[in-house]
């Protein structure tokens, strides 16, 4: 196939219920999508159809995956755990189509970026757990939830030496946002922590089996605009997208 002059970039949206139709909605905030333009992708937002052969064929026309962030838990039986009491709100229908979507694209070794939730996803699709709820689990912890601060900043976190991310980013920290109360706890299968909070909950993963596997706890593409490093990171997913040489 013909190389294309920008990689198309598929980003999962979050999906909700329309209270006037009252039918199934798909949702995207705009940030992401303007994240992967502003990196030099073509951002595509792809329908949330389960079906495995309309999953094969969304990533055959694809060059790249972003896996959003949202406000909802991966229910805990996808990583062989039952639910605690602090469990927030579930998606199963929209975990499943994520789940089965980043298998497809590890099979595949396609570029791949997971942003808060989707680096949750990207974990426990490699057999890796969760904590369900960071105050339950982890008592001694600095605020992870300041929603208020999102497009600011909340927190410092220690980009890892001698990983892909601080290859990307170029510095030894990073002030990020921070909108969670879950986080990894596990790592998956080939995953490798790349950046971690002062309190030592887990900020960042990336795979060793993969050319560009990672995920972010926060969410760079609130940040963009104010910080190159932050850029840095879409900026590398649409490099290790036009390496696939389509």
């Amino acid at each position: 196939m013909k190389r294309r002059a920008r990689p198309r970039i598929g980003i999962t949206p979050d999906v909700s219920v329309s209270v006037t139709a009252k039918e199934p909605v798909t949702i995207l905030q705009e940030r992401y999508a303007r994240a992967v333009e502003l990196a030099g992708g073509v951002p595509l937002i792809l329908p949330p159809l389960p079906s495995a052969r309309t999953l094969r064929a969304m990533l055959d026309s694809l060059d790249g995956l972003v896996v959003s962030g949202g406000n909802f838990d991966i229910h805990p039986k996808f990583y062989g755990e039952k639910p605690i009491a602090a469990l927030g709100q579930i998606k199963e229908d929209r975990t499943e189509f994520e789940l089965g979507l980043i298998e497809l694209a590890l099979a595949r070794d396609m570029p791949l970026l997971g942003i808060c939730g989707g680096a949750q996803a990207i974990n426990v699709a490699l057999g890796g757990s969760l904590y369900q709820d960071i105050d339950a689990q982890r008592p001694q912890h600095i605020e992870h939830q300041r929603s208020e601060l999102k497009d600011r900043g909340g927190h410092e976190v220690a980009i890892h030496e001698k990983t892909k991310l601080r290859k990307i980013v170029g510095k030894p920290v990073l002030e990020v946002n921070t909108t969670h109360h879950q986080a990894v706890k596990t790592p998956g299968k080939k995953l490798v922590v790349n950046a971690t909070a002062e309190d030592g909950i887990v900020e960042g993963i990336e795979s060793t089996a993969q050319r560009f596997v990672m995920g972010v706890q926060w969410h760079p593409e609130f940040l963009v605009h104010r910080d190159a490093a932050q850029r840095k990171i879409f900026a590398a997913l649409v490099r290790a997208c036009n390496a696939n040489g389509r």
